[in-house]
This record gives structure tokens, C-alpha cells and sequence, in this order.
């Protein structure tokens, strides 16, 4: 899911339609990421978050960023 694609405008697309919020409005909600995941990428959603996980964990190492990933892991 690179930002740009298809799938990636979709999702935000699915963001706005069903729960009326953006991308960053996930951190705080993950449950509606992992949800449109799950419906957009079918049994792959789990790679999408694993891939999340990866850019994440180069980023910061803190623990609303392990708390945000076990939410979407669950």
C-alpha cells in the first residue's frame, strides 16, 4: 500500500465513506484502518500491517506506536 496507488486511494476513499475520517485520524482509531484493510486487501491485510509495522518501527520506537500496532494486530 504505497501512498499514490490504487489500492492506497481506496482506502482513504473507504476512511471517508465509512467512518468520516483521513489517514491520521487511524492513529487514534485503528480499528478503522485495520477495518478497511481487511475489507480492501481480503486475507493480505495482514502483510499491509506487517509492512505499517516496519516503517513505524524505523521511525519511532515508543509505545503509542506498539499499543496503535497491537490494536491493528488483534
Amino acid at each position: 500500500m504505497r501512498k499514490g496507488g490504487p489500492q492506497y486511494h481506496l482506502v482513504l476513499a473507504r476512511l471517508e465513506r465509512d467512518y468520516n475520517c483521513k489517514i491520521f485520524d487511524c492513529f487514534e482509531k485503528p480499528e478503522y484502518l485495520k477495518s478497511v484493510l481487511r475489507d480492501v486487501y481480503g486475507k493480505e491485510y495482514q502483510d499491509i500491517i506487517e509492512n505499517i509495522a516496519a516503517e513505524l518501527g524505523e521511525v519511532v520506537d515508543e509505545k503509542e506506536i506498539a499499543e496503535f500496532l497491537n490494536k491493528m494486530r488483534e
